[in-house]
């Protein structure tokens, strides 16, 4: 390495010297007090197994739906540790994991999808209006830019197609100077603005206040209740969990990466560890700096991508490029915390903003992504219709999960809505093979990625097959 490379290196690595590996998220000061654990016996209408976004919606719309159904939420540690107080805090509309993977599993579908998470992001913005969440909710809308020419070409040709198809509505190409002119980053060479589509908000504080939102219309909520077992029971369903166990009519499996109660949905999705960044307040000449006048999401274009945002008290959120997959699809506490990743993650920030040298950051933190073979949730039922599920958001169910648990609360009223008759709900997508096949897949593919990112985009020949397949593996 050339010395003036180390020195580079050596000042991104003093600006993680005070970095706390915790979620920045989880150490709000008004963290509420977790509910008490179930010992005992409990009886219900509806039981939603897991207290991260899909469990959390699924209680609260059940009760919106029907004020008089007893539903009880389980959680095994406490409501919105995981994926939900862990994630950067982007509420996109998108059902499908962004257009293009929509457009490209689903083109019959793909207006009707666009229409429903629209709704869907404007009834969660309306919801927490509603139960009064202070989430930190702001509609700013997400800027996709562009960090190398070819990219820039690529957006430019995407934006048109959106145009030739109808889907352009809200979304606006910027060249270097529009979108310089939006955040300045010298790495800038254009961007599409996605301007209605996309909300940020603070994670956590939304998984907080749908549990207080869940409790005040009489949802009652267990957390450290980790579900064992599930099996039918009478006309109905049991779960055991370590004091106690409960009955119910109806189960809704909102549990994610964690292993499902149904082992046969489990070869649905892999874990994938993702990493971010938060910096310390930025003052008012640093925010000069860099403009950020109207406070978007951003996320760059490459196939390994980051996603970066600001806090409401000014700090940057940066995240993504690494997704780390364990062999046999562990999910280990230890995981959750990467120095060579974050190590990374500070060079890359500092190359995308180098007018704000000497920036620290305050925490650094990890958390499992509940990955799919098409990236985008899927859904099921089972035990003669008694159970439904929801998994695989893959990154962006924020926003998402709150559709999905709409989807589980249809399929166990075995309704026809307009959400199961979408091709999305009622097909599943491919399963992972077993290992080692799953692990030296995924690596391969992200090799893949990698390389396709450092030649222009070009895609080798088994990116090209996956493509074909269906399959892939999103970074």
């Amino acid at each position: 390495m050339a010395p003036s490379a180390m020195s580079r290196q050596a000042d991104w690595t003093k600006s993680l010297s005070e970095a706390q590996p915790v979620p920045y998220w989880l150490e709000d000061p008004g963290k509420p007090h977790p509910e008490p654990a179930l010992t005992g016996a409990d009886t219900c209408d509806l039981l939603v197994v897991g207290g991260g976004y899909s469990g959390l919606w699924t209680a609260l719309n059940a009760k919106e739906r029907d004020p008089g159904r007893e539903v009880v939420l389980l959680e095994g540690h406490e409501v919105g540790w995981a994926a939900s107080g862990r994630n950067g805090g982007f509420c996109a509309a998108s059902l499908t994991h962004g257009l293009p993977n929509g457009l490209a599993r689903w083109p019959g579908e793909i207006h009707r999808l666009q229409e429903l998470g629209l709704r869907n992001l404007d009834e969660i913005e309306a919801a927490v209006a509603r139960h009064g969440i202070d989430c930190e909710f702001e509609r700013t809308g997400e800027i996709d830019v562009a960090t190398e020419t070819y990219q820039a070409w690529e957006l430019r040709d995407w934006h048109r197609q959106l145009e030739q198809r109808g889907l352009a509505d809200g979304i606006e190409f910027l060249d270097a100077d529009a979108v310089r002119e939006q955040v300045a980053s010298p790495t800038f060479e254009a961007g599409l603005f996605d301007r209605r589509g996309v909300a940020m908000l603070h994670p956590a504080k939304l998984a907080w206040g749908l549990k207080q939102a869940c409790l005040a219309l009489g949802v009652r909520v267990y957390e450290h209740t980790p579900a064992l077992a599930l099996k039918a029971y009478g006309a109905g369903m049991a779960v055991r969990t370590p004091y106690g166990a409960v009955r119910a009519r109806q189960v809704a499996l909102a549990t994610n990466i964690f292993p499902n109660l149904l082992k046969r949905v489990r070869a649905y999705t892999v874990p994938v560890y993702d990493y971010a960044l938060m910096t310390e307040p930025l003052t008012a000449e640093q925010l000069g700096a860099i403009g950020w006048k109207n406070r978007q999401g951003l996320g760059d274009s490459a196939n390994q991508f980051h996603y970066f945002r600001l806090s409401a008290d000014n700090r940057i959120l940066w995240g993504g490029y690494d997704a780390i997959h364990h062999y046999g699809g562990r999910v280990r506490r230890e995981y959750d915390d990467r120095p060579e990743t974050y190590a990374k993650l500070a060079g890359h920030f500092f190359t995308c903003f180098p007018q704000l040298e000497g920036v620290r950051f305050t925490h650094a933190w990890g958390g499992a992504i509940d990955t799919c073979s098409r990236f985008s949730a899927f859904f099921g039922a089972a035990h003669q219709g008694r159970v439904a599920y929801a998994a695989g958001y893959t990154g962006l169910g924020v926003g998402a999960s709150r559709f999905g648990a709409d989807v589980m609360l249809d399929l166990l009223a075995g309704e026809e809505t307009e959400r199961t008759r979408l091709e999305m709900v009622r097909k599943k997508p491919l399963p992972f093979p077993p290992e080692p096949f799953a692990w030296t897949g995924i690596a391969l593919t992200k090799w893949s990625l990698a390389r396709a990112d450092a030649h222009g985009g070009r895609r080798n020949l088994w990116l090209r097959a996956m493509d074909r397949l269906g399959l892939g593996f999103d970074s």
